[in-house]
């Protein structure tokens, strides 16, 4: 790919974009170095490096990376025997702890079940050198200073370094502090070279002795090394020198570590860029709001959907879509200046360059790109004065060296195509280049202001025109790409809304001469239709949207159907797997019986008459409990069919409560209001059993009705709400005390625990909120205290 097509489509933007996305200096230079591919394998490579950081970041996490230096000009150093310094010996312990560290970060969202297969396959070429990088972080601080630690020996000279400074600390102190202050210019102990000294005035120089180190700007203050200090100074000197020595022994021994593993740890260097330089294409994606292209396998299939140029802001950016399939290879691309037709190439130009760079592309999922071995343009001005070329001149001598170089893999992209000379002579220039590069078979966009080159789009098999859209009424550019569409000359219009006398318009229009007059008029069709396919494909649009609104409403409720189908049958098939499991017990034991009676009859004497009698009897009364299982209560709310309408006054069953209860009000959305008791609850019709009326007694108070609590309900007198969430819990205690009231207990108790309390305040602020609840109060210590409540019930 020629270096020039990255200039004029600005594509070292995109790459100083995407550097500033990364965290290592190795990262940020594969940014500013990346180059287009065009191996269709490559390009695919890379893509799916991005598609697997995106599923990491989805997942909410990110690489462990911080801001690593370029080892490798270390590691060379260190294969010529080179000892690094404490400041690059902290960069490679960084690098070496990045690598333990990114090594247990891919270790620990194995179980993520993330596909990162590739990345793997990164991390699997890590060579592990924990031991190593253990040692220099041990010896050598994040500034690149040794650590006391770093060997014994440098500890015992630093331990009598601070031992030494102490000593002259102690003894300038004491002159501070004696009457010999008065010589001094300030009391403070101060450095000079590297030794310990006092600020004197300059008329008592001779009252310390010592040696003179340095002197104030003014010279009447001379820092003065105090004889009584010199040589403890002295002695401080020798041991920083001591001190360097085995400083620089360290880097020695740490460098000769280092050295036989210099390859691995460049390997590791540049495996670490690597992967800082994919989460950076990653991150500039996510930002630009980028998607993952298609890679064509015909490249004159480029489709780019809904594209923006990625420099120009997406809020403002108009998108469009640019196509080319089999068909053509050519779009021919007309309409006003400034209306969008040079960024239209640009756009296609750049985001081809960045999709066989592995990058995402500003465009809608699934567009494609194609895989060209060289992409071509002639965009902006080419005219040069040092070169002596005009305008003209710089756009053919550019086209010259187009057409020496293109071939079928190429992408040509062309502004102003036979601009710069005369309009008759530069369409026909025009006309034939585009001959030229549809013999070749190349993909090619190229603007024109020519009607002769949107004749020749119309004509020509393997061109189509395009336009960029003009507002009349407005009479501004809407930056819209028309495929299929010349665009059409607004001069005349334009004009004359703008107040130009109507004869003049009128004259101008004769000149341009019936073959130009026909040409706007088959534009003028071609624009009536699209708007008419718009307004048709746009109520269409409308249709099918509420076509699927009304399918995906359907499919919602034939869901809801089939998940009430199927918990019903499964309560009715476990209530029935009960009833047979207790009928083939009973079985069981009866023929248990008959077997003990033909055991105790060896001789063969028959059975009573009246004991079988009583055996057939209890195998009848298993068939009844076949009887009963037909009349499952879930089975029979299944299969039965209603021979009429429920009405007021009618006597029911509520089953989720097994109570019996009147028919009071119907309610909205098929709710009935039962009187049952004491109590009207609100209950869903699908909820209630009629019963058969009973007759009427001839004593008892007309129309009165009454409760009975059912035999098989067993409601216990305390509430065990431990485990539960918070709304399930709430649920649950609403619905046991209705059942408690039913079942007239005068106390019942909640058992909520203790926990966080959440659960304990709810149960309390229901019980507050319930008028049927007379007290509360926390249960005796012996039987929970805190952790339960004890409910008492009254009118």
């Amino acid at each position: 790919m020629n270096k020039k097509i990255e200039k004029i489509l600005e594509f070292d933007k995109i790459t100083g974009a995407l550097a500033k996305e990364t965290v290592t200096a190795l990262g940020k230079n594969i940014a500013l170095q990346l180059k287009p591919m065009t191996e269709p394998e490559k390009i695919e490579s890379a893509l799916t490096d991005v598609d697997e950081m995106q599923s990491i970041d989805e997942a909410q996490r990110s690489l462990p990376l911080g801001q690593l230096v370029d080892v490798g000009p270390l590691m060379k150093r260190l294969d010529i025997g080179g000892i690094l310094n404490g400041q690059e010996l902290a960069h490679v312990g960084r690098v070496l702890k990045s690598v333990s560290e990114v090594s247990q970060f891919f270790k620990e969202i194995e179980d993520l079940d993330l596909d990162v297969e590739q990345m793997q396959g990164y991390v699997s070429d890590f060579a592990n050198h924990k031991d190593l990088a253990k040692k220099i972080n041990q010896a050598i601080a994040s500034d690149g200073s040794v650590y006391d630690e770093a060997s014994s020996h440098l500890h015992s000279i630093r331990q009598s370094i601070k031992a030494e400074e102490a000593h002259i600390r102690m003894s300038l102190d004491n002159i501070i502090k004696s009457s010999q202050a008065d010589y001094l210019s300030d009391q403070i102990v101060t450095i000079r070279n590297d030794r310990y000294v006092l600020p004197v005035k300059q008329e008592y120089r001779r009252k310390f002795g010592g040696v003179v180190h340095d002197q104030s700007a003014s010279g009447q203050t001379l820092y003065i090394e105090p004889q009584v200090v010199m040589e403890s100074n002295n002695k401080v000197h020798s041991l920083r020198i001591e001190e360097q020595a085995e400083i620089e022994r360290i880097f020695a021994e740490l460098s000769a570590d280092l050295a036989p593993h210099s390859h691995e740890i460049d390997q590791n260097n540049q495996i670490l860029g690597q992967l800082d330089f994919i989460q950076a294409k990653w991150r500039y994606a996510k930002k630009q709001g980028a998607h993952r292209p298609l890679i064509a396998t015909d490249h004159q299939s480029l489709n780019l959907e809904e594209a923006v140029h990625p420099l120009l802001n997406p809020k403002t950016a108009v998108a469009n879509t640019i196509s080319f399939n089999g068909d053509y290879c050519m779009l021919i691309i007309t309409g006003p200046n400034t209306g969008g037709k040079t960024i239209t190439l640009k756009t296609t130009g750049l985001l081809q360059l960045m999709g066989q760079s592995g990058l995402y592309i500003t465009a809608k999922a699934d567009s494609r790109i194609g895989v060209f071995d060289h992409i071509f343009a002639d965009i902006g001005d080419e005219q040069s004065i040092e070169a002596n070329l005009s305008t003209f001149s710089g756009h053919m001598t550019n086209i010259i060296s187009i057409l020496e170089a293109i071939d079928d893999q190429s992408l040509v992209l062309i502004d102003e195509l036979g601009s710069g000379t005369d309009p008759k002579e530069g369409a026909a220039l025009a006309m034939a280049i585009l001959n030229r590069l549809a013999q070749v078979g190349c993909t090619v966009l190229a603007t024109t202001h020519y009607p002769e080159l949107k004749a020749y789009a119309f004509e020509e098999p393997n061109a189509i025109n395009a336009s960029v859209e003009f507002d009349e009424k407005t009479l501004t550019p809407t930056y819209r790409l028309l495929i299929g569409q010349p665009g059409r000359s607004n001069a005349f219009d334009i004009s004359q809304r703008l107040g130009l006398d109507q004869s003049i318009v009128d004259e101008a229009r004769y000149y341009v001469g019936e073959e130009s007059q026909s040409l706007n008029e088959m534009i003028d069709d071609l624009d009536k239709k699209r708007q008419a396919y718009e307004r048709d494909n746009q109520a269409l649009s409308q249709d099918l949207q509420e076509a699927d609104r009304l399918l995906a409403d359907l499919k919602k409720a034939y869901h809801a159907l089939e998940n009430d189908k199927i918990t019903y049958l499964n309560r009715a098939k476990r209530e029935a797997n009960d009833l047979v499991a207790k009928t083939q017990e009973k079985a069981d034991k009866l023929l248990g019986d008959i077997r003990e009676w033909q055991k105790n009859n060896p001789q063969g004497q028959t059975v009573k008459e009246h004991e079988m009698i009583d055996k057939q009897k209890q195998i009848a009364n298993l068939t009844q409990e076949e009887q009963q299982l037909r009349k499952n209560k879930v089975l029979k709310r299944q299969k039965r069919k209603k021979n009429k309408d429920l009405e007021v006054g009618d006597e029911v069953k509520v089953i989720p409560y097994s109570q019996m209860g009147t028919l009071v009000e119907k309610r909205e959305d098929k709710h009935w209001l039962v009187q049952m008791g004491m109590l009207k609850m609100e209950i869903p019709e699908k909820d209630l059993e009629l019963q058969e009326k009973s007759q009427p007694k001839s004593k008892g108070k007309k129309g009165s009705s009454s409760v009975r609590a059912s035999q098989s309900k067993n409601i216990k007198s305390e509430l065990d709400l431990r485990g539960m969430r918070y709304e399930e819990a709430m649920t649950a205690l609403d619905r046991y005390i209705d059942q408690a009231l039913l079942a007239n207990y005068p106390q019942v108790t909640i058992i909520h625990g203790f926990g966080t309390g959440v659960i304990r305040d709810g149960v309390q602020k229901y019980l507050r909120n319930n008028k049927r609840v007379k007290s509360f109060s926390y249960a005796p210590h012996n039987l929970g205290g805190q952790g339960a409540t004890i409910v008492k019930f009254g009118d």
